[in-house]
């Protein structure tokens, strides 16, 4: 028992588990704003566009529900309403498209950026190499054999 703890404890304070954690609860943060982008502006704006509708409001009822009116004459609930809610299943969608869109521009940026900086640093790196001797010449080549056969 004691060694599973430490593998545990090992697995845990890797680093890459430590950056899923934090991109995790940064996500989820980041998914609570394109809910209320969603909500809050996109559907509205959807819904006037279709002439006032409220969108998330949509749905099939497929059992209705059961009131009753109470002695002190308060309608009172005893079966809540059956429905498909295929406009909030929209909104969802519609968030979800959006924060792909939003993770996919971020993903693209970040790669944009690796890959300019590895171009500089390769760039650096070559300009840093001392530049290969040119190969000699024909002419230089004989002059270096005419010069070989003069000294035997």
């Amino acid at each position: 028992m004691k060694k599973f703890f430490s593998e545990f404890k090992t697995f845990i304070s890797r680093g890459n588990v430590v950056d899923m954690a934090v991109g995790v609860i940064v996500g989820g943060a980041f998914g609570k704003i394109t809910n209320s982008l969603v909500n809050d502006v996109i559907m509205p704006a959807v819904s006037m566009l279709l002439g006032g509708v409220d969108f998330t409001a949509w749905k099939i009822v497929l059992k209705e529900a059961v009131t009753e009116v109470g002695a002190d004459g308060a309608v009172v609930e005893t079966a809540a309403e059956v429905a498909i809610k295929y406009g909030n299943l929209i909104a969802v969608i519609v968030d979800f498209l959006i924060l792909a869109f939003s993770v996919f521009c971020m993903v693209k940026a970040i790669n944009t950026m690796r890959e300019k900086a590895e171009a500089m640093k390769k760039k650096e790196e070559e300009e840093a190499a001392p530049p290969a001797d040119p190969e000699p010449s024909n002419e230089e080549k004989l002059l270096a054999e005419i010069r070989d056969l003069l000294k035997k």
